[in-house]
């Protein structure tokens, strides 16, 4: 693989040298055939020697490799009488694709025509990854037209490999060439929006498969995938699709989705049957120390709830499950219920997730927590996402506390957290209450010399009227 232009430009000297084409790139890969084209311009601007300077009045060679250096050299007439030759030569048939897109008009068009000829569907299916790469450039909408009407003739088995390409521009122009020829039924459409991980296929397939009902009783073959995929979003237009399939009632068990998307879509189709999400949710977080209790069910208790739910949150701070305390702290973070005295106990919870949302929601109040109180959660001896959380109080104080939590963890163990330290010393500046700590701030500032150049060294304690 050509990762780019030195690569490109390494591949341009072989191939001048006279190394086949195919061992000098591969050839299914359009990054590979896109760094060709910009290393040999590079190769023939900087090192013309290593190449052939080929003259306007001197035949062009109909060698493989030495066509595929003219339709990427640096002068158009070169580059468009290399194309007209490449007719006999289908391998080449990329470098025309690039061609269809190139900056001189002449070029440009012999690219074209002879793109027009010689793509087929096979070809087609080849090299849609490369044709949609370079549709992306200026002009290059071209290919990308002409691939679209060779592609509507195609059957479903022939877009399968489009269907699974890597490249998700690949897999959106290849299920939106399906929808608009209705290749696929809604119960296929439903599994691709289920197994394909880019958000735009998610939603195209799964809008396609609702739009393309007919009766309720085709739902039952599109509804279960959509309900029961990974991702949120195809989640989510399930969930929708309950209303018009006559199922709202069924919308209840995703009120505690653990996407907060999908718990709003629930919410909407329970509400439309004269439904209560938030008296749902009460009833939920009320029942004693259940675990089973979602944790979906306490944060969406918060997402439609009042001020008045917080007294239904405060008791779920001790739960045994970790995931309904951290549900339950985020869930008075969205009440603006926060209470920094009752919460700080949960910096020291065994759960990292608990103590994230916890360190989160006590940021605003962080000058309010005693200092020495977090500098002791910082040494190495308490849990990672201890350190992590009370550094992370620390550092939003500034001042003095911040550069001695900083300091003192620039030599903790875990790597992240000691970069996260030093970046931390390097941006501190002296606030109001390092007045009188000018010893301290002094010394603090030379364990960590060598963070800072002399010059920033010296100006930082200025700033903090260290004496020098």
């Amino acid at each position: 693989m050509l990762e780019g232009i030195e690569d490109g430009t390494a591949a341009a000297m072989r191939l001048a040298g006279g190394t086949p084409l195919r061992s000098t790139l591969d050839v299914a890969d359009p990054s590979d055939w896109l760094a060709l084209d910009t290393g040999v311009r590079e190769a023939a601007w900087y090192r013309s020697q290593f190449l052939p300077e080929w003259e306007h009045s001197a035949p062009l060679p109909a060698d493989l490799t030495q066509l595929a250096l003219a339709l990427c050299h640096r002068d158009g007439w070169i580059r468009q009488e290399a194309i007209r030759r490449s007719v006999r030569y289908p391998d080449l048939l990329p470098l025309v694709v690039i061609r269809c897109a190139d900056w001189a008009g002449p070029v440009r068009e012999c690219a074209r025509q002879l793109l027009r000829e010689a793509l087929d569907m096979d070809s087609a299916l080849d090299l849609a990854p490369l044709i949609l790469s370079v549709g992306r450039r200026d002009r290059g909408a071209f290919g990308v037209d002409v691939l679209g009407q060779l592609l509507r003739g195609a059957s479903h088995g022939q877009f399968v490999a489009l269907f699974a390409d890597p490249d998700r521009i690949v897999r959106r122009f290849a299920y939106r060439l399906a929808v608009e020829g209705r290749l696929l039924r809604p119960a296929q459409l439903a599994r691709a929006a289920a197994r394909d991980e880019d958000t735009v296929v998610q939603d195209l397939c799964a809008t396609a498969a609702l739009t393309a009902l007919v009766d309720e009783e085709a739902y039952e073959n599109v509804l279960p995938p959509l309900l029961s995929a990974r991702n949120p979003r195809t989640r989510s237009a399930g969930v929708t699709g309950l209303r018009r399939a006559g199922l709202s009632e069924q919308a209840e068990s995703f009120l505690s989705d653990r996407s907060a998307l999908v718990r709003a879509c629930a919410r909407y189709v329970v509400r439309q049957q004269a439904g209560d999400p938030a008296a749902w949710y009460r009833a939920r977080c009320t029942e004693p120390y259940d675990l089973k209790l979602p944790p979906g069910a306490v944060i969406g208790l918060a997402e439609c709830g009042t001020r008045a739910d917080a007294g239904l949150l405060w008791p779920l701070l001790t739960h045994p499950a970790a995931g309904v305390r951290a549900r339950a702290v985020a869930g008075l973070r969205a009440l603006d219920c926060v209470d920094a005295k009752q919460l700080r106990p949960l910096l020291d919870d065994p759960a990292a997730g608990v103590v994230r949302e916890t360190a989160v929601a006590l940021l605003p109040s962080a000058d309010e927590l005693p200092a020495d109180w977090l500098l002791e959660r910082t040494g190495s001896e308490r849990p990672r996402h201890v350190r992590v959380g009370a550094f992370r109080l620390l550092d939003a104080r500034g001042g003095i506390v911040a550069l001695r939590a900083a300091v003192g963890l620039l030599d903790d163990p875990d790597a992240k957290l000691r970069t996260w330290a030093g970046q931390s010393v390097q941006r501190w500046h002296p606030s109001a209450d390092v007045r009188g700590c000018g010893a301290e701030v002094g010394e603090l500032l030379d364990r960590s010399r060598h963070l800072f150049s002399d010059h920033v060294l010296r100006r930082r304690k200025w700033e903090a009227g260290v004496d020098s």
